[in-house]
């Protein structure tokens, strides 16, 4: 049977055939976008049913989030967020905390309720917003119960006296272990991985992760988005994470589909440290393959440290503050692991924030490609947090991708810009308009919970670039409102190789969309941010909302 989908307008991101305003759809597929009357040699030959539903709303492609982590947020979903911005999920609004004081009294007061059996884990800490964090603070503000005090960034946290007597962290276990502070209590970067082997138990505990899973599922649906990557698989557990995605969303009640990417020095590890074996273990993960869940030669490599955190690699004049940012993977390390997967003919994803950081990846791209050119490689850059115009004409004729943190921009550059590195670096953080300048295929991402899992409002900061005081930053970066729909429908799609599938709507695709309320590429730019999304239809299949 064939289902017809009736709508005010369709935006197909299909140049050649750019509007309609019916889809006629079959067996998870398009068969055709037009009009009733250009349908009709369909229409007329085979049963069908005419959809109005949507007939006062816009249709796009279905949205993409290239780069998300669904374990990372299975992880933070159930922890207590304090936040410097406002954050809206599907079943509550947490409100702005934007001072240490404030800080210190939403701690104090919420850590009375235990998050993982006795422990108390809080996610969203900033240091330019609630001040530095250390044992010795919130000793002071709660010193009976276990506190773990997670950064913005994900990539650090840090922990009280009873947090790490609870789990068994003592000072001659990690003397001399690089990017542990335990007189702060501070883990940070690599340093990171020995706490989450000592909170594992507890943040990976079945229920809880199920719970989180479940929490992320109601996220991405509502935002609108039919598919998204885990760009980072084995972030804390390989087997646990891809055994917990399988069973929460491998079935048919799920409304998006998964590419997941493996996280290479995860998997090395998983092969003791054996950089072949690990890149085998990779070549076999598309055994696991699923409708719903599917890896593709892609791998996740990292350069520099995290943006929020400030511990991105900076070339000169550096922070403000004269603080050195850190590593990842050294360079040599880098370039390593890049030329395995390079060799082996897989698309590159390198987490790269720092415009240091960002030139190690060209640097190593452009060797690579010295000694083994390739065309369409992927090989693509993701987060894109500090670069300069310099480094955007090189990776261009690198032929490199880029995926882009938007949001970076509202939050983060009047503070940085005051703070951190200056306003004119800060300004022109997400240097996106730049990369379509230069024709760079460059897409939009949330890496949620680096911000919020809604495309349109990645959309809406890239289009605007207006931060969190409401001042226009580097409008010279601004994008138009089609390249901003492109950045999160077919230049997505091309970022993760599935635009033959998916990202634009035309016949032959899967039928995944995303219905609107109002069109993005008409309405007011400034208030693209609150169109509201509908419904997602992913195979053919209608996916209502839940606005309550």
């Amino acid at each position: 049977m064939i289902e017809v989908f009736q709508a005010k307008s369709i935006l197909t991101m299909n140049d050649s055939f750019p509007a309609a305003d019916a889809v006629a759809v079959k067996d998870g597929n398009i068969l055709e976008v037009g009009n009733l009357d250009t349908l009709k040699p369909w229409l007329s030959r085979y049963d069908h049913i005419v959809n109005y539903e949507f007939k006062d709303s816009i249709i796009v492609p279905g949205l993409i989030d290239p780069h998300l982590h669904p374990s990372m947020a299975a992880v933070l979903l159930p922890t207590h967020f304090i936040t410097a911005m406002e954050w809206k999920l599907p079943w509550g609004t947490t409100p702005a905390t934007t001072s240490p004081e404030n800080y210190d009294k939403a701690l104090k007061k919420a850590s009375k309720s235990a998050t993982h059996k006795d422990l108390f884990i809080t996610w969203g800490h900033h240091e330019l917003w609630h001040g530095p964090i250390s044992r010795t603070r919130i000793n002071e503000l709660e010193s009976s119960v276990p506190i773990v005090v997670w950064n913005r960034s994900f990539h650090e946290l840090c922990m009280n006296d009873a947090a790490l007597d609870y789990l068994g962290i003592f000072e001659e276990d990690v003397k001399g272990a690089s990017q542990i502070d335990f007189e702060r209590g501070r883990f940070f970067e690599m340093g990171l991985s020995f706490a989450l082997q000592k909170l594992n138990p507890f943040i990976l505990d079945p229920e809880t992760f199920t719970k989180g899973l479940e929490k992320l599922k109601e996220v991405v649906h509502f935002g609108g988005q039919t598919t998204i990557a885990d760009m980072a698989v084995g972030l804390f557990d390989f087997d646990k994470e891809l055994n917990a995605q399988k069973l929460v969303y491998e079935n048919e009640e799920n409304p998006f589909r998964i590419e997941l990417v493996a996280h290479a020095v995860a998997m090395t590890g998983l092969a003791n440290g054996d950089s072949e074996k690990g890149k085998d273990l990779i070549n076999s993960l598309e055994e696991h393959n699923s409708k719903h869940l599917r890896f593709g030669k892609r791998v996740k490599l990292f350069t520099d440290g995290a943006f929020f955190a400030q511990v991105a690699q900076l070339m000169e004049p550096g922070y403000i503050d004269g603080h050195e940012g850190e590593w990842l993977s050294t360079p040599k390390q880098f370039e390593s692991m890049a030329r395995i997967y390079w060799n082996e003919g897989y698309a590159i994803h390198v987490h790269v924030t720092g415009d240091l950081g960002l030139e190690l990846a060209i640097d190593t791209l452009e060797k690579l490609q010295f000694e083994k050119p390739r065309f369409n490689h992927g090989f693509t850059l993701e987060h894109f947090g500090l670069s300069t115009p310099e480094q955007v004409y090189r990776l261009a004729r690198l032929g490199a991708n880029v995926s882009a943190n938007a949001y970076y921009v509202h939050e983060l550059s009047d503070i940085y810009a005051n703070l951190s590195v200056g306003y004119e670096r800060a300004s022109s953080m997400s240097r996106i308009g730049s990369c379509f300048r230069e024709k760079v295929t460059t897409a939009l991402h949330s890496d949620f919970t680096m911000a919020p899992a809604q495309p349109l409002m990645s959309m809406w900061v890239a289009v605007n670039r207006i931060n969190e005081k409401g001042d226009l930053m580097s409008p010279e970066e601004r994008i138009t409102p089609m390249e901003g729909l492109k950045a999160i429908t077919i230049n997505a799609a091309r970022i993760l190789g599935l635009d033959h599938e998916i990202g634009s709507i035309r016949a032959g695709k899967k039928a995944d969309f995303t219905v609107l309320s109002d069109n993005p590429l008409e309405i007011d730019p400034m208030k693209i941010k609150d169109i509201e999304i509908n419904a997602t239809i992913f195979e053919g299949k209608v996916f209502k909302i839940n606005k309550s």
